[in-house]
């Protein structure tokens, strides 16, 4: 890691020496068509499909059991996950402001950084390159894996090699999707995103048809509110957290704000599309789980959706595992796409090595990011077990939220006078932030040593930040392996650094619009 500007001055020296050449060696024009940048390919259509397919993943098909499980009763379990889907709107609201007032790729990264200053930033970005997102990513594979295999072993647990195996060979090939294409990747996002809404949408029908037949014992308030241990705000406290892995993603639209076309017009329209429509497809599927399965078999569960199917399905209980599989597969590519855009945003404010800031000088993608990603993932996979880490995952997921909300309201208070296209009414974050707290307080009183970990592993990044970014002055042995290391890296992957479009990043005149 190097944070100096000597080591971009030494990456850029490739692209100083062919800045505008094509593969062929004929030079480029200087249109914006041809611009080496990262090009806004995502309209309105694939806005939403990022929301929406990052997170309908797999959250959708584990956390049900986790959320009734430490809510207690079904009637609680579906208010964690209509509530949830409330925090998540007011949530995506604040970040519908933060979006288009500090229009930078990096989603919490960019916006933290920018507000608080390095130091809380890198600790964002730290935790995210390190467990967030490599290990989500591989939960999201493992369980792709386990759904695909389940047809071939059906009497058997699939063989720990083999699940691992195909999970890698997924994770490379959607890397090199989209180290080839943006459209592609978007393409591929439009499309699975469709899948996964119908394979919910076959649920929540058939949940339905069940509803209408007179199979809703469940539902009924006499019994949908009988618990099966004494509730604690605690243990509420941990039925939101399973539900906010589910939710998790929702935030993902301003990781790659910079190829949004149109964002201060199209990024908040996309989140407020897309969260309504997953908490009522995430409710609706909650309801059609308990017309046919009791809570005791939901709880027995390892596999939700497989065992609904198998209730009602019948012949055709193969559409649920396959359903499972696109919509993660979806995931992954979802995933994969903006971790790889933090991952370069991290570079460019120099909280990374510059080689990951560099895009492909045809493609226009950033290659270096990718595979960082990529390997970072199929390390988690080869490790072991992934299923500890989620809670992790969830607790630093929260924390980062609710930290970038309240630089929402310091930033008010900093720069009172700046013009922002969208400003929403201060109780919208002030509400958000006491539900965070409460929560937060509650999970650490819980579970301390789950929580206590995740701050634990956000704070090992407090000396790196200081060795590899903060200390300016290292020996000149460690400058020339970074540029060695650099130029050779630009030579295999033909990255440069990106040319700046301006039109996007430039001050904010546009008269205020307030969201109440």
């Amino acid at each position: 890691m190097d944070g100096t500007e000597r080591s971009r001055k030494s990456g850029a020296a490739l692209e100083a020496k062919q800045p505008m050449m094509e593969l062929n060696g004929k030079e480029k024009s200087d249109s914006p068509t041809d611009r080496v940048t990262l090009k806004k390919e995502i309209g309105l259509l694939s806005a939403c499909a990022i929301i929406i397919g990052n997170i309908i993943g797999s959250g959708i098909f584990i956390s049900p059991k986790g959320v009734l499980e430490h809510a207690g009763s079904v009637g609680l379990s579906l208010i964690v996950w209509v509530c949830g889907g409330g925090i998540c709107a007011l949530g995506s609201m604040c970040y519908a402001e933060l979006g288009v007032t500090i229009p930078k790729s990096g989603g919490d990264y960019s916006y933290v950084t920018e507000i608080f200053g390095g130091l809380v930033g890198f600790l964002l970005l730290w935790s995210a390159v390190l467990i967030m997102y490599p290990t989500t990513l591989a939960v999201i594979a493992l369980t792709f894996s386990n759904y695909v295999l389940q047809p071939i072993f059906q009497n058997c647990v699939a063989p720990y090699l083999a699940v691992r195996l195909l999970s890698t060979i997924c994770i490379l090939f959607l890397t090199w999707v989209n180290c080839s294409s943006v459209r592609w990747a978007t393409r591929i996002q439009d499309v699975f995103t469709v899948g996964k809404l119908l394979a919910l949408v076959l649920i929540i029908v058939v949940g339905l048809v069940q509803i209408c037949r007179g199979h809703y014992d469940a539902l009924r308030p006499s019994k949908a509110f009988e618990f099966t241990r004494d509730p604690s705000v605690g243990q509420i406290a941990l039925a939101f957290l399973q539900a906010s892995f589910a939710f998790s993603g929702w935030n993902f639209l301003n990781y790659v704000t910079e190829e949004v076309v149109e964002p201060r017009k199209n990024l908040p329209r996309a989140i407020y599309i897309s969260i309504p429509l997953v908490t009522l497809v995430y409710t609706m599927t909650n309801i059609a789980y308990f017309s046919s399965m009791t809570p005791e078999e939901l709880l027995a569960s390892n596999a939700v959706a497989v065992t609904f199917g198998e209730k009602l399905l019948g012949m055709f209980s193969w559409v649920m595992p396959i359903s499972v599989a696109l919509s993660t597969f979806g995931g992954i590519n979802g995933y994969l796409f903006t971790s790889s855009r933090l991952c370069f945003s991290g570079a460019r404010e120099g909280h990374l090595p510059y080689l990951l800031a560099m895009i492909h000088l045809k493609n226009c993608t950033p290659i270096p990011a990718l595979l960082v990603c990529c390997t970072a993932t199929i390390f988690i996979l080869c490790v072991g077990e992934t299923h500890n880490l989620i809670n992790y995952v969830s607790f630093i997921n929260f924390l980062s939220y609710g930290v970038t909300i309240a630089g929402l309201l310091y930033y008010r208070w900093k720069k009172p006078n700046m013009l922002r296209p969208i400003k929403v009414n201060l109780l919208i974050p002030i509400s958000y932030l006491v539900f965070w707290a409460v929560l937060l307080g509650f999970s650490l009183y819980s579970e301390p040593v789950v929580c206590g970990m995740g701050i634990v592993i956000m704070l090992t990044g407090v000396p790196v930040y200081f060795v590899g970014v903060y200390w300016k002055n290292k020996p000149k042995l460690v400058y020339r392996v970074v540029e060695r290391v650099t130029y050779m890296g630009q030579k295999l992957c033909f990255v440069v650094f990106p040319q700046e479009d301006l039109s996007e990043t430039c001050p904010l005149t546009a008269p205020d619009k307030h969201i109440d």
